[in-house]
């Protein structure tokens, strides 16, 4: 019984090993919390101080407007979207690395330098993708476009890390596809698929593998 009980601790310690060395299992469910509040809050901005409270559909909003202002409240809306991303990545990053020194493991491994280029590759061709819709006047595809690339970027990142991770970035694309099916919804749409989803996901997160 001894013998066995010490196979079993030998074949887990093993996986433990193993899976260390092959994903990413640093990443924080509170990074996932904190980047859906930025993106709430990002959509609230957005709502309040670039549409003037006007309209919470785009479509109703930009064709009210003279074509050189909507073309400046397109990139009003790019700039208030890449705040939100470089807040949440900074937050990730934070909660990340305060789990990795908690736990007494290296934040920057081999793995970790894989699952950013996965994530970076979608997310940059997503950036080029979205630029071309603003300077095409595609204002209604913009938030579609930022979800479904975002969605992409996590399903390419997840086999270097959580599981989760890629169901949720396939409730991403799947939000960012009806989105570009609804026009007008923009904000809803984001504040479901940016904030809602993230906070519901790092909760999960949090609670299997850090309470």
């Amino acid at each position: 019984m001894k013998n066995d009980l010490k196979s079993i601790g030998d074949i887990q310690a093993i996986r433990k090993i193993m899976e260390k060395s092959s994903r990413f299992l640093s990443l924080s469910g509170l990074s996932g919390v904190f980047a859906g509040l930025i993106a709430i809050a990002g959509a609230l901005v957005a709502y309040f101080f670039i549409l003037d409270k006007e309209s919470i559909h785009f479509d109703e909003y930009f064709r009210g407007l003279p074509g050189k202002h909507a073309f400046y409240a397109g990139w009003q809306l790019l700039a208030d979207a890449a705040i939100v991303l470089v807040l949440s990545v900074l937050v990730s990053l934070y909660f990340s690395i305060r789990k990795a020194r908690r736990e007494k493991e290296n934040f920057w491994t081999p793995v970790s330098g894989r699952l950013l280029i996965n994530l970076l590759i979608p997310l940059l061709t997503g950036a080029v993708f979205i630029t071309v819709l603003i300077f095409q006047d595609n204002i209604q595809l913009i938030v579609p476009g930022f979800l479904i690339f975002y969605g992409l970027a996590l399903v390419s990142a997840s086999k270097f890390t959580f599981g989760e991770v890629f169901y949720l970035g396939v409730f991403e694309i799947i939000t960012g596809l009806v989105s570009a099916f609804v026009p007008g919804w923009d904000l809803a749409f984001w504040i479901f698929g940016f904030g809602l989803l993230h906070v519901i996901y790092g909760l999960v997160m949090y609670r299997k593998y850090e309470a």
